[in-house]
């Protein structure tokens, strides 16, 4: 089986969490006990290249790593990131890409990718005390600081350092399904999948002082995805108004209480469609969505393919 070639560029002041990151999770990931990718560390002059640390990595490779890559990684680079200029060899360097190859950041990565005009129209996300310059350096793109990672196909960003974590296995889950998305994430002793964006670590003034949260609600919503569930019915899990349970779920979780059940809809249909052989409708109706259109419009919307070619793809 050919191998699927991940090629992680690196700059001067790369961070080695991020580095080691891609390396752990992407060389985890396995089949029969085989490895699905191949992962090369390449640079725009091949030498020693100073990290954010106080140690060096020698990386041999120069960018001619590039083109045989389908994927490629850019982790963020103290020193470098947050401008809206690329150098004459980081630039040369991304020009040595192939049209299709899916591309990903992580953190102020994403400033590589915004001014090399691969995020021109898109979303896209970045660390978040970076966003506001990111903002205003690149306003073509669809900035959205609250989420965790963007994915826009063959481009996609993510936030933080531990971000990058998400993104990478968000990467071989649709690369490969569940199954072996959740095995590497056992094999780092890491979640497979966290709820919310980065909104719920930024640091907000405290204005309620040991005001309860809402994750009674979430859990108990996760074991009723099956029946109509209200702003009302979560509210009241928590015994207070629906407006003071919308503020403190989009301050905890990072996003609506709507948008989030949506999405753990959307989730618990992937990992039946995946796992069992139930009717579209069935599998409808088990998650809440009410009937197979309806589930085939979420799925498209957020997935970008239908039930049966989801469960085709990662279930055979």
């Amino acid at each position: 089986m050919t191998r699927h070639v991940v090629a992680v560029l690196v700059r001067p002041g790369v961070m080695p969490l991020e580095l080691g990151i891609v390396h752990q999770l992407f060389g985890s990931a396995r089949t029969g006990g085989e490895p699905l990718y191949e992962v090369v560390t390449c640079t725009p002059e091949p030498g020693d290249v100073r990290t954010d640390a106080d140690f060096a990595v020698r990386v041999p490779r120069g960018p001619g790593a590039l083109a045989a890559a389908r994927t490629v990684v850019v982790p963020a680079a103290h020193g470098a990131d947050e401008t809206d200029r690329l150098d004459e060899r980081l630039r040369a360097a991304l020009d040595r890409v192939r049209p299709g190859t899916r591309i990903a950041s992580i953190c102020t990565g994403a400033f590589v990718l915004a001014a090399a005009g691969l995020l021109d129209g898109r979303r896209a996300t970045t660390h978040w005390k970076s966003a506001e310059l990111f903002r205003r350096l690149f306003p073509q793109v669809k900035l959205d600081p609250d989420v965790l990672y963007a994915d826009e196909g063959d481009v996609l960003t993510s936030a933080g350092e531990a971000a990058g974590i998400d993104l990478c296995l968000h990467m071989i889950r649709t690369d490969h399904g569940a199954a072996v998305a959740n095995d590497v994430a056992r094999r780092t002793v890491v979640p497979p999948h966290r709820d919310g964006g980065q909104a719920q670590y930024i640091p907000r003034p405290v204005t309620e002082p040991g005001s309860p949260s809402t994750g009674a609600a979430r859990a108990w919503a996760l074991r009723h995805l099956d029946r109509p569930i209200s702003l009302r019915d979560l509210a009241e899990r928590e015994s207070v108004s629906v407006r003071t349970f919308t503020r403190r779920f989009r301050e905890e979780v990072g996003m609506s209480p709507a948008r989030w059940l949506l999405r753990q809809r959307v989730e618990r249909a992937r990992q039946l469609l995946e796992t069992t052989d139930l009717p579209v409708e069935r599998v409808a109706a088990d998650v809440g969505l009410g009937t197979a259109a309806s589930l085939r419009r979420r799925m498209r919307e957020t997935v970008g393919v239908s039930p049966r070619s989801y469960r085709r793809t990662f279930r055979g």
